[in-house]
């Protein structure tokens, strides 16, 4: 019985190591999955505004004197934040700072809209325009939330792949990068507003 002792234990340290490599594999894909999950949150988030951008254009349509290429701005900068497509498994710098660029284009070509339509005191009175305008400002603290959780993902994946020993299984795992602000998002926004052309 004695003889056999040694391959006791080596047997029993392998499959000791073989769980260990096993729950470590198993805890990157919990990991990445949730990075997943957190990313799909945020393209839900920016997908409820761009569907709520798309009714906004169409009440600001109705009102025959409205600046045609303020809604033109709009419409294109709606068609290209919808035409950037991430795949959250293999997602790179550059592809979310291309997604990031274009939802800041859109949010400014929509700042300018929001600001033209104080120029038209129908529009400003219109019901449909008021809940269209509250149901925007709700879906931007959405979009904050969803893109701070996919954040908070990141940083546990990261963390996970990238300390030691994890690290010496998970070669095939590469760090994600954060959702970073829109470049000159901590200027303030400089809004001017021409009263003395406003119409009647």
């Amino acid at each position: 019985m004695r003889k056999f002792l040694p391959w006791i234990i080596a047997g029993g340290l392998l499959l000791i190591i073989g769980f260990w490599y096993i729950g470590i594999k198993n805890g990157a894909v919990r990991v990445n999955q949730e990075v997943n999950k957190e990313w799909g949150n945020v393209e839900t988030s920016y997908q409820r505004r761009n569907d709520l951008i798309g009714n906004l254009v169409k009440t600001v349509q109705g009102s025959a004197d409205f600046e045609k290429s303020t809604l033109e701005a709009v419409i294109k900068a709606r068609s290209e934040a919808t035409s950037v497509k991430i795949d959250p498994t293999n997602i790179t710098p550059e592809q979310l700072a291309q997604f990031n660029q274009a939802q800041g284009n859109l949010n400014s070509s929509l700042s300018r809209l929001l600001v033209t339509v104080e120029q038209y005191p129908d529009l400003k009175a219109n019901q449909n325009f008021l809940k269209l305008q509250d149901e925007l400002a709700s879906t931007e603290n959405q979009i904050l939330t969803a893109r701070t959780r996919f954040n908070e993902s990141v940083q546990k994946y990261n963390n996970y792949i990238l300390v030691f020993p994890n690290s010496m299984f998970l070669g095939n795992y590469k760090e994600k990068p954060y959702f970073d602000a829109v470049a000159g998002a901590e200027k303030p926004v400089d809004v001017e507003f021409d009263f003395n052309n406003e119409k009647k």
